[in-house]
């Protein structure tokens, strides 16, 4: 018995097990599971997947770039900005003294849609406040999670940590195994016909067209040939006219309907990675069937049906770990989604307008929005549109 049989009899995998259908240990064991393509798909390797790479950082980076501020509901039920909570700093501005909260927030996404559990961080208390979150590297300090009767209870390596020190962003995959888990089938096909397209091109395998001699050519005949030809057509030379030593017939080839089927389903695959993250197709800049009227209500669906689920997620972990439960009755930490506005600033400029004008918000606070200061008598609620002012800057 070689020493490949011997150690996969000591494994078990001697059983003719399907392993496409794995069972928990392997995946535990290995941290990835092989696809029906061969690949085996692992965080890492998923991230070499054009597809997969943009809808992680898309969906990472827009949870990095909103900024997140901690509110007070007052007696009156207004929510006022708290900057005095000792989470309003972990949350708007470092998480730690080398992490800004912003990086923070994306790596711990990128964790949750790429690892199994999920995304973690240590919730470091001082007095009873949180002082600072760390990042747990699921590379380095991967953490074990078990649940008894639904209550988790987390561990790393041998060091059992406390559900109330844990930040826990979870996982949306079936078991918590990691989306690239329960995807692993179309992101190895995905990563297969990338392969196979590379080595295809990489290699040459495709000549752009075929030179036939007449006659019985010997050796030196051809070499004849081919040397005059890429003379006058080879590389940046193409389009000069070529002096042949013999009669010869140019017959060039051009895409088959095996390679324009190659192309479709490559372009389908993207479809099936937007559809395992939840992001429109032309947000990962598959664009074939987008235009400018879809691909704006693309873009808020993005916001509404993908982007919101991991607000949640956020926001609910923030209030039940960095919040004693007296603190959540008055307390919540908010993402401010219309920052996203700042990119349009039409959109933006019409968005504070109307609000101004409906007195939902005064011009101060409108002018706040675009980071500039206020003015004298900018704090009343009246409609331009209605009132005559004076303005005093």
């Amino acid at each position: 018995m070689s020493v490949a049989s011997r150690f996969k009899n000591f494994l078990g995998l001697e059983t003719k097990g399907y392993l496409a259908m794995p069972e928990p240990w392997y995946f535990e064991l290995f941290g990835s599971a092989p696809s029906s393509s061969g690949v085996i798909v692992t965080p890492r390797v998923a991230m070499t997947c054009a597809p997969v790479r943009r809808a992680v950082q898309l969906i990472s980076e827009s949870i990095g770039q909103l900024p997140v501020h901690v509110y007070k509901t007052d007696g009156d039920g207004a929510k006022n900005r708290a900057p005095d909570h000792p989470a309003y700093a972990l949350l708007h501005d470092e998480a730690n003294d080398w992490t800004p909260a912003s990086r923070f927030r994306e790596e711990i996404t990128r964790d949750a849609l790429l690892y199994p559990n999920g995304g973690f961080a240590y919730i470091n208390f001082v007095d009873d406040k949180p002082y600072e979150l760390t990042r747990f590297n699921p590379e380095i300090n991967p953490v074990i999670v078990e649940y008894v009767d639904s209550e988790p209870f987390y561990r790393v390596g041998d060091r059992e940590i406390p559900r109330k020190n844990m930040l826990h962003i979870p996982s949306p995959a079936l078991h918590g195994w990691g989306l690239v888990h329960d995807a692993r089938d179309p992101i190895g096909l995905c990563l297969v016909m990338e392969r196979h397209a590379s080595r295809l091109f990489g290699n040459s395998a495709r000549p752009s067209g075929l030179l036939t001699l007449k006659g019985k050519p010997g050796p030196a005949d051809i070499l004849k040939a081919a040397t005059a030809w890429n003379a006058t057509h080879g590389g940046s030379k193409s389009g000069g006219t070529a002096v042949l030593p013999l009669e010869a017939i140019w017959q060039s080839l051009t895409l088959t309907s095996v390679d324009a089927q190659f192309n479709e389903s490559r372009k389908y695959q993207i479809d099936e990675i937007a559809r395992v993250f939840g992001v429109p197709p032309s947000l990962l800049f598959e664009m074939d069937r987008a235009i400018k009227s879809n691909a704006e209500q693309q873009g808020r669906e993005f916001l509404d049906f993908s982007l919101m689920s991991w607000i949640t997620r956020w926001e609910g972990e923030c209030r039940l770990k960095l919040f004693t439960p007296e603190e959540r009755k008055i307390y919540t930490a908010r993402f401010q989604t219309d920052e996203f506005l700042r990119a349009d600033f039409l959109a933006l400029m019409e968005g504070l307008g109307k609000g101004v004008a409906a007195r939902i918000i005064n011009p101060n606070e409108a002018r706040t929005k675009i980071d500039l200061p206020a003015y004298a008598g900018g704090e009343k609620f009246e409609n331009p549109n209605t009132t005559t002012a004076t303005l005093t800057v």
